[in-house]
């Protein structure tokens, strides 16, 4: 006779970006009643340590390519899966908001050919995080009407036209992902004439203690050398709004550029 497995239910939610206090309240919930716990490296881990179950198995499934820490999505996806099968509530948490710049699509694949019953619960991502903590509206009256969330994750995808577009939109300009890359997006954005008057900001780190902020004009790059790329979660935030910063930047900075999640890393050692 074949058992029919039991189906618990899977939890898809944005636990914010690094500031432990930026999680929703109805993710919380689910923290603190999940069976199991798959979660992000970016998920702050002050955030799990107080407030998940202590019964609960926690499994950190975080991707840092550039140290080597990396979980295939598939076997997330048959983590996913797994417990959920067993009949356990399993809250896949991660960093920022839950459907931007993440593989959601993957594990909504996953639990649904499985018919497992799922929830997705938004996060406040990291391009919203570190606008208000370094005091730069995305959109403002005069300065930008729109703004974009973009990836340079592949150069080889963006076309003239597309470079073009970029450098004269008056949208602000959000890139994730993208740090490694800022001296080739500074100098094609140059290339295509953008507006000088206008700012780049890299925020590294948004949110955490070790939030790092450095805001450059387009025509101070000309003659100035851009900050040295940490291997740390950074955002480049590009328009006319960054020269609000100077204005309005409220968060105390400390002069350090030792890694938030570095602090933490015993955790990540035990990821699958």
């Amino acid at each position: 006779m074949i058992q029919i497995a039991k189906k618990g239910k899977v939890i898809l939610a944005g636990a914010g970006p690094g500031d432990p206090d930026l999680i929703s309240l109805k993710a919380l919930k689910y923290l603190q009643t999940a069976d199991v716990v798959l979660t992000d490296r970016l998920v702050s881990p002050e955030l799990i340590e107080e407030y998940a179950r202590k019964d609960a198995e926690v499994i950190y499934v975080g991707k840092q390519c550039s140290k080597g820490i990396w979980t295939p999505q598939k076997d997330i996806n048959e983590l996913i899966v797994e417990f959920a099968l067993q009949d356990k509530l399993v809250l896949r948490l991660k960093g920022g908001d839950a459907t931007l710049f993440s593989n959601v699509l993957d594990e909504l694949h996953a639990v649904k050919s499985n018919n497992i019953p799922y929830e997705i619960i938004p996060g406040i991502s990291a391009a919203f995080g570190a606008a208000s903590y370094t005091g730069i509206p995305l959109t403002a009256r005069e300065y930008s009407r729109g703004v974009r969330f973009l990836t340079l994750y592949d150069l080889s995808t963006v076309k003239q036209n597309q470079w073009q577009d970029w450098a004269t939109t008056e949208d602000t300009l959000v890139f994730y992902m993208s740090g490694q890359r800022l001296d080739v997006l500074t100098k094609q954005l140059l290339n295509f004439g953008i507006d000088t008057s206008k700012g780049i900001a890299v925020v590294q780190q948004a949110t955490t203690p070790n939030q790092k902020t450095s805001v450059f004009s387009f025509e101070e790059i000309q003659s100035k050398s851009l900050p040295e790329f940490e291997y740390v979660p950074t955002l480049l935030i590009i328009g006319k709004v960054v020269n609000l910063h100077h204005d309005f930047a409220w968060f105390a900075e400390k002069n350090s550029s030792e890694s938030y999640f570095d602090n933490h890393k015993n955790i990540y050692q035990n990821a699958i």
